[in-house]
């Protein structure tokens, strides 16, 4: 990797580090005695529109007066933003190093700054134009997206699962009901507000100030940016949130940070608990390709189904007491 860095971004050579953890990306920071940089190996597709589309939206951003960070790719000697590494047709790209810390698992304490930067990203990216097409779909558009992932498929791993996955067979069987369920109300969606979302913001995918850890550093990973729903952005972020062991404030707190900038409508609002439920059926779709794609062992699949079946059961109990939360902080 450091010969792809001398040979693609010769100024910013330096020594590598590996940072650890991530699903669909290897991510390493660099360092020489003026520069600091992080450089990311796309390796889950090798589209090139896919990261053209991400850089274009993250270049307009990043010229923005914002009052939190987004990663500014850097152009390679090529002129562009990303250098394709080897035969492989595996991209690479450079962004410029942004301080901060990821947060902590058990802390609570950016909640509201994080609502309050989602809300200002989301008022951004709202007047946001890249100039080209994005190539991932809405998550409404779940039977499109994962091609692999055909009803009959889904229906026979989840009702009728290979040895690997039998211990499974319940937590399956959840997951395949919530799929049926949250297909079924996919065509009630489409007349909802739409705009560019980031569509995956979560505590992994942000940092937050190192001397103060309740603000909002830099908001991370635009790999899956497209237009989609406005309100997918918040349900996506609370569908995380549950489960936390200060959810409760957390949810509280999210909201009322968000509703400085964003005013839902009451249909988005009702539309919530529909979209933190296709929100986990479209990550169990995203490892259920990734496994018979052949990028991911059985065991990163196991992993999610028990993580995600585990989820099924805390929005069922939490569902209605985040829209009446969103709610009181929307007014």
């Amino acid at each position: 990797m450091e010969i792809i860095v001398s040979k693609a971004w010769p100024e910013w050579a330096g020594t590598l580090r590996r940072r650890s953890g991530g699903w669909n990306n290897t991510t390493y920071f660099v360092e020489n005695q003026t520069k600091r940089a992080v450089l990311r190996i796309y390796d889950t597709h090798k589209d090139k529109a896919k990261i053209e589309f991400e850089h274009a939206v993250l270049q307009q951003l990043g010229s923005q007066n914002l009052p939190f960070k987004v990663p500014v790719p850097v152009s390679a000697v090529t002129g562009e933003t990303m250098f394709q590494i080897d035969e492989s047709g595996k991209f690479a790209c450079l962004f410029r190093y942004i301080d901060g810390d990821t947060p902590n698992e058990e802390a609570s304490g950016y909640a509201e700054s994080f609502g309050e930067s989602a809300g200002i990203l989301s008022a951004v990216l709202a007047d946001i134009n890249p100039g080209l097409t994005p190539v991932y779909r809405p998550y409404y558009e779940l039977r499109t997206s994962y091609p692999l992932c055909s009803n009959e498929v889904i229906r026979e791993l989840c009702l009728h699962p290979p040895e690997t996955f039998k211990e499974l067979g319940m937590e399956l069987e959840m997951l395949y009901k919530a799929y049926v369920n949250i297909t079924d109300s996919l065509h009630e969606l489409a007349g909802l507000p739409h705009q560019l979302v980031h569509g995956d913001l979560n505590a992994s995918n942000l940092l937050v100030q190192s001397t103060n850890p309740s603000e909002v550093a830099a908001l991370l990973d635009f790999e899956f940016c497209t237009y989609d729903l406005r309100v997918m952005e918040p349900a996506v972020i609370l569908s995380g949130l549950l489960g936390h062991a200060e959810d409760k404030s957390m949810i509280r707190r999210f909201c009322r940070g968000f509703s400085r900038s964003v005013r839902l409508s009451p249909a988005e609002i009702s539309a919530i608990p529909v979209l933190m439920l296709l929100r986990k059926i479209d990550v169990f779709l995203h490892f259920v390709t990734r496994f018979l794609e052949g990028t991911d062992e059985s065991g990163v699949l196991h992993e999610q189904t028990r993580l995600l079946s585990a989820d099924l059961i805390q929005l069922s109990d939490g569902t209605a007491e985040i829209v009446s939360v969103l709610r009181e902080e929307q007014e």
